[in-house]
């Protein structure tokens, strides 16, 4: 009688990986992801609620448009990871608006310190704008169809794109053409 189990394994029992193993390692190594304390926010994609709402304020005093809280809680992650000074500034300019008593950027902009205040302003008003945080050919886009530079003539302008209808319109049938001249 032959004892041998035709699905043996000849490898140390240290070294097997059965199923249970593998289910019982996944879920610990799951669990530990989502518990540990040293997971940051930005490593979730999303700032710290603290400094998302104070970029959110700053935003709102250095640019007079509605603004999309959640492309400013991802825009605020890329920044706080590019610009480590980032909280510091923002309370910074925060702090000389409420001085001002300013409810709009014109009122106090000018009372901004050059240097890293107020390149940390025309960072985050470029970012807005732009719809990038930084400038590069491998920037994350985190506003490309509400991204503030194309609001102003969105009834006039086409947003550049692919989409032969427009952006996301790639399900949608094409206007048909007008008059065309023949020659």
């Amino acid at each position: 009688m032959d004892t041998t189990d035709p699905s043996r394994d000849d490898c140390p029992e240290e070294f097997n990986l059965t199923r249970r193993k593998l289910m019982v390692s996944g879920a610990l190594f799951v669990g530990g992801v989502l518990l540990s304390p040293e997971i940051s926010a930005q490593t979730l994609g999303t700032a710290a609620p603290e400094v998302s709402t104070s970029f959110m304020e700053v935003s709102s005093l250095l640019i007079d448009h509605r603004l999309d809280p959640e492309v400013g809680a991802r825009m605020a992650a890329a920044m706080l990871r590019i610009y480590p000074t980032i909280e510091r500034d923002i309370s910074a300019i925060v702090q000389i608006a409420k001085q001002k008593n300013a409810k709009v950027v014109e009122e106090f902009f000018a009372d901004i310190p050059e240097g890293n205040l107020k390149d940390t302003a025309l960072a985050i008003i470029s970012a807005w704008y732009t719809g990038v945080v930084e400038n590069s050919s491998t920037a994350e886009v985190f506003a490309f169809e509400t991204a503030l530079m194309y609001q102003p003539t969105h009834d006039v302008m086409t947003i550049p794109t692919y989409a032969i209808s427009g952006p996301n319109g790639w399900n949608a049938e094409a206007p048909p053409l007008g008059n065309m001249p023949t020659f």
